[in-house]
């Protein structure tokens, strides 16, 4: 063997020898970490993607947005044993304009979640019922009926937002869920038809990517899922806007969710400590051009007979809040990979119900595809579009009586007649605020026989009966 040939047989001898330290290294650095090590930094095949193979932090499931559909969802899949991270671009605590109740249909959930005992703990305020005005004629107050089967009527929670998103979060993390606050989600990271992990920011403005087998967007009507597959739908008509604060003083009230529909727009009030109302305007953006939002805000309160005589010993405590587009839907999710929970599959009107009990129930819905998917059903387009088939049978009656009840409350002889026919009807009453309350079915009120009820004795002209001088209240033995 002449010179040159040992040279060749040294340099692959070498070559072996080095690989061979590799793998022995990698063995021993495998076998040191803990499993969890080694599948979160995995490596993941991008297939089409110029780098088929990179080693990235991987997960089970990402989930964008830390609020309570998030959250929930977050809790729903720790359950299952699966490997979670939720990502907020916000700080927490933080605040959000809400009206601060949750339906009743909201405690199972809660209890299931393991939150409930938590938040009572709170001392939130238990609301029975729900009062109606229409054009600052008298309220009707509605109690809730009881759920199918029970005999006890229900009753809603109603407690700061900024108390319950932290409480959530909290339980998350004492469930061992990571949760990232300050990241923000700028982009998807796709492989074929599927999302497969996302990237973003930190709190140090340093890129990550991270993957998944599935993504579940939860941030609510400016999430990146809306913009970046252009999902988002504007309903026709003016966009809507709601403005929010806390009133203090005594003698505020306390048993009931009081909406009061009146010019420019209508507005929810519900109790959230033992002096303290949550009241939420809501107006046509363009009632706003021009216009000083605190100063606007305040007239157009106390501009309602009603409110001034609630609200003459109370102040506000803060500077309004507000929150717009409120009048939107989602379109179908295009690919794999990806789920909308929350706000971000649509937003319910305030007048029909709050947002906290779809976040949740969606999030439920959710996990359920999900774990499904984990089971063997896969991440297709075709199988998670169980989940939007699911969640819009659930929700697709709510969100036509949304529309229905909006084209009601802007016609005041109409709404007013309504407002009558329910102070009449006990049990048409108690169908709307059970349907409200989101435990009795939708399909209840969105329908002819109601319909047909509530249209009893409409007038053939324009003359309509004046409410009683007083309250009018709907409660137990009526």
């Amino acid at each position: 063997m002449d010179g040159q040939d040992k040279t060749v047989k040294a340099n692959i001898l070498s070559i072996l020898f080095i690989h061979v330290k590799f793998l022995f290294i990698g063995l021993k650095v495998f076998s040191f970490y803990p499993v969890n090590f080694v599948r979160r930094y995995s490596p993941v095949d991008f297939g089409s993607c110029a780098h088929r193979m990179i080693i990235m932090e991987s997960y089970d499931v990402i989930i964008i947005g830390a609020g309570p559909a998030g959250t929930a969802t977050a809790l729903f899949l720790n359950d299952m044993g699966l490997d979670v991270v939720t990502l907020d671009q916000a700080k927490f605590p933080r605040d959000k304009v809400c009206g601060e109740f949750i339906s009743p249909a909201a405690d199972p959930i809660l209890d299931d979640l393991g939150v409930l005992d938590s938040i009572e703990a709170l001392s939130p305020c238990r609301l029975k019922g729900v009062a109606i005005s229409a054009y600052e004629t008298n309220e009707v107050f509605i109690d809730y009926p009881p759920a199918p089967g029970s005999s006890r009527r229900m009753t809603s929670l109603s407690l700061k937002r900024l108390a319950f998103d932290q409480l959530m979060v909290d339980r998350v993390r004492q469930c061992g869920v990571e949760v990232r606050e300050e990241h923000k989600v700028t982009d998807f990271i796709f492989d074929g038809g599927s999302i497969v992990g996302v990237k973003g920011l930190d709190e140090n403005k340093t890129s990550f990517s991270l993957a998944s087998k599935v993504v579940v967007a939860a941030g609510g009507r400016n999430c990146i899922s809306l913009r970046r597959l252009a999902l988002l739908k504007r309903r026709k008509g003016g966009g809507k806007i709601a403005l929010a604060a806390h009133w203090q003083g005594n003698n505020l009230p306390q048993d009931y969710c009081r909406m009061h529909v009146s010019k420019p727009g209508y507005t929810g009030m519900a109790a959230v400590a033992a002096d303290v109302v949550n009241i939420v305007l809501v107006v046509n953006q363009e009632e706003l051009r021009g216009k000083d939002l605190h100063e606007y805000y305040l007239s157009a309160v106390l501009k309602n007979r009603l409110r001034r005589e609630i609200l003459a010993d109370a102040r506000v405590t803060e500077r309004v809040r507000s929150v717009d587009s409120l009048s939107y839907s989602a379109a179908q999710v295009p690919c794999g990979g990806l789920l909308l929970v929350g706000d971000a599959m649509g937003f319910i009107d305030p007048f029909t119900g709050e947002g906290i009990y779809l976040s949740l129930r969606s999030a439920q819905l959710a996990a359920g595809v999900i774990g499904e998917a984990f089971q063997g059903a896969g991440f297709s387009r075709q199988h998670l579009r169980v989940y939007e088939e699911r969640r819009a049978r659930e929700f697709s009656k709510k969100f036509m009586l949304s529309k229905i009840l909006q084209r009601l409350i802007y016609n005041p002889p109409l709404c007013k007649f309504v407002t009558r026919r329910l102070a009449e009807n006990p049990q048409l009453a108690e169908t709307l605020v059970g349907v409200i309350g989101d435990y009795l079915p939708a399909e209840k009120v969105v329908s002819l026989k109601f319909m047909m009820r509530l249209a009893a004795g409409f007038p053939a002209g324009s003359g309509y009966r004046q409410m009683s001088a007083g309250p009018t209240r709907i409660a137990p033995g009526e």
